[in-house]
């Protein structure tokens, strides 16, 4: 499985950002996909996922605020990030996931929030 992560920038606080993750090679071992976020000093921790049946998960802090979708047609999920706050910031990483827990990661994609 091979994941390609997009949509990463600069903007401001309040702004939005849409991420994108599409996923090639053997997809049909995924059964969930998600995003990753990974600050300075901080740990990776999870930010939202979705499993193939549509089921979200949200991290306590984005909720209301982003947004995971998938489009199965095209093997992609994203990641609709509105009213952005400086702690944000980070690089967003791309997640699939399959039954046996093995996970995939994409490449990173750098969100900066400007306050």
């Amino acid at each position: 499985v091979q994941l390609q992560a997009s949509g990463g920038g600069l903007v401001q606080a309040g702004g939005s950002l849409k991420l994108s993750c599409a996923a090639s090679g053997s997809i049909f071992r995924i059964n969930a996909m998600g995003w990753y976020r990974q600050a300075p000093g901080n740990q990776r921790e999870l930010v939202a996922g979705i499993t193939n049946g549509g089921v979200t998960n949200y991290a306590d802090s984005v909720k209301g605020r982003f947004t995971i979708s998938r489009d199965n047609a095209k093997n992609t999920v994203y990641l609709q990030m509105n009213s952005l706050k400086p702690e944000d910031t980070a690089v967003y990483y791309c997640n699939a996931a399959t039954p046996l827990l093995r996970n995939y990661w994409g490449q990173g994609t750098k969100v900066t929030v400007s306050s």
